[in-house]
Parts: C-alpha cells; sequence; structure tokens
C-alpha cells in the first residue's frame, strides 16, 4: 500500500510517502481501507518528537490518529463488525491514517452513519472527542460559564458548540480572524494576546485550555477556575487541574456520530487534500492559523 509518513524524528524534511504492506488484523482489530483521515497538531509533534513518552512508533512510521473507512478484514474475537461496514475510530498503536489501508482496535472504532459523510466522520476520534471529554471533565453545568483557550480550531470549535447545546456559556480566546465563526457558534469572542486577561469581567467556573504556557498562566492566575489542559496538563497541574482524561471506546464514538445526525455538532472541514498532498495538509496545520478541521481523502 501507499501511505504517507516519516523516516526519521525531525521536522516536515523528514516526511516521505512509503511503500508498506498491508497488515494483517491481530485479535480484537480490524482491517479498514481508508476513505478519509483527519489532520491534527498531534501528528506533527509526533513527527518532531515531541510525543515519545506516549506515541510508540517504528520508524518509518506513518503519520495520522483518526479515519473513516470500510472494513476489509475482521481479526479474531471481533464482534459487532463484518467485512464492508462503513465504520471510524482511532487507528491502533504503531499505525498511521494517511494511507490506503491502516488498523483499528476494534474497541475504538464504531458505525458510521449514512448521514455523516466519510470526511467528517474522519474528524471525530480526535478533535470531537477530545472536546467532548475535556468539557465533561469539568462537570459545568447549564448557566455556568466555562473559558476557552484557542478557541478557533477543531478541538475548540467543538467544545463551543457542545456548550451551546448544554446551556454553557463560554467565553472563547483565539485571534481576530477567527472572530465571526466564533461568534456564530454563540460564543463570546476574547481577542488572543498578551493581555488578554484584561478583557475577562466575569467570573469563569472552568477552563478549557488548548494552547498551554502563558496564555494558561494568565488564565489561572486570573480566574482561579478548574482546568482540564489538553496542550499543557503538568502546568495545569499547579493550579490543581489535569489533562484531558480520553474516552477512545466504540461507546463514546457512536456518542459523538450521534451528535453529529442529531445536528447539535457541525465540524467545520476548512481543507480537503488527496492523498498524493497529505504533506501540504500536514503543513497547513503545522503553520497553526487553520479554521476548524484539515482532511486527507484517500479514496
Amino acid at each position: 500500500m501507499i501511505a504517507y509518513g516519516f523516516i526519521e524524528y525531525g521536522g516536515p524534511d523528514t516526511q516521505a510517502f512509503l511503500d508498506l504492506p498491508v497488515a494483517e488484523p491481530g485479535p480484537g482489530q480490524i482491517l479498514v481501507a481508508v476513505h478519509a483521515a483527519g489532520v491534527n497538531p498531534a501528528d506533527w509533534k509526533v513527527r518532531a518528537g515531541n510525543r515519545k513518552s506516549t506515541v510508540h512508533i517504528t520508524l518509518p512510521a506513518v503519520l495520522g490518529r483518526e479515519v473513516a473507512g470500510t472494513v476489509v478484514r475482521v481479526g479474531s474475537g471481533v464482534d459487532g463488525f463484518s467485512t464492508g461496514d462503513a465504520v471510524f475510530g482511532a487507528t491502533a498503536s504503531g499505525h498511521g491514517g494517511y494511507a490506503q489501508y491502516t488498523l483499528l482496535d476494534a474497541a475504538g472504532a464504531a458505525p458510521k452513519p449514512e448521514t455523516v459523510s466519510w470526511a467528517v466522520a474522519a474528524t471525530l476520534p480526535v478533535a470531537a472527542g477530545t472536546a467532548y471529554d475535556a468539557l465533561h471533565g469539568l462537570s459545568v453545568v447549564a448557566g455556568n460559564t466555562v473559558l476557552v483557550l484557542g478557541a478557533g480550531g477543531g478541538v475548540g470549535s467543538s467544545v463551543l458548540q457542545l456548550a451551546r447545546a448544554e446551556s454553557i456559556d463560554v467565553l472563547a480566546v483565539a485571534s481576530a480572524g477567527k472572530r465571526e465563526w466564533i461568534e456564530s457558534l454563540g460564543a463570546e469572542f476574547v481577542a488572543s494576546g498578551p493581555d488578554y486577561v484584561d478583557s475577562i469581567s466575569r467570573s469563569v467556573d472552568g477552563i478549557v485550555d488548548l494552547v498551554g504556557g502563558d496564555t494558561l498562566r494568565a488564565a489561572a492566575e486570573k480566574t482561579g477556575a478548574p482546568i482540564v489542559s489538553v496542550a499543557d496538563p503538568l502546568l495545569a497541574a499547579q493550579w490543581g487541574g489535569s489533562g484531558a482524561e480520553r474516552d477512545r471506546t466504540t461507546a463514546a464514538f457512536t456518542r459523538l456520530a450521534e451528535l453529529v445526525s442529531s445536528g447539535v455538532l457541525r465540524p467545520r472541514i476548512e481543507h480537503v487534500f488527496p492523498l498524493e498532498r497529505a504533506g501540504e495538509a500536514l503543513a497547513l496545520v503545522e503553520n497553526g492559523h487553520v479554521l476548524g478541521k484539515v482532511v486527507v481523502e484517500v479514496r
């Protein structure tokens, strides 16, 4: 099969197209013919070597952690999935999504509803899943206010939509170019910058952090609110916060698909690239100024 990945840790110059054998599904796994793969900041961070302690790979490695596709083969001990099923999910450990085929753990895959496109389904496991888990990790309820740091990307915009569906108010910190998009999702826009906290004039019941560093530190010192940080859990822990506890199960992904089908969650796909241009797709995300999601379309 053709795949796109990296041959050693480092910058974009380590990326390359790879000619690899199609893997056989092991016990509890399914082999999927990939239709679409989501592109996330975590992809380039893995390539750069920033996730060595949590993401275990063998070089050369295929990029990407989320896909939607058709089941081709089913490993032993798998119930609920059959050849020909349309599915989506997180790739199995050691396998990537920018490829013609990949492996999923059946426990981390879910049926793709007909009402959800391949491209949209491919964006759910990482961005929408992280948003759902981060928001609910705060235990906020209707009428509360959540401060979202880095609200304009795939995770942040999903947090905004999920919060609105539960009548939770949101103060959304992002760059000026994302203001219209953020306000269309029902959130109150706060312009990012070194003094952004000066614009926060009301109490906050929780913080979803997608930026980390000084941006998180300023919010913690200003509000004293509980924190769930995707970007900087170690820093969040200094204020009693934590990272986002991810739920990558069939039940969790099925719930996300239902939220899309019902119109509660509307992932915004900003760009779709063919597999032949996967490097361009990742470069766009690595530059850090994309509204919504970027997808690699394989077939």
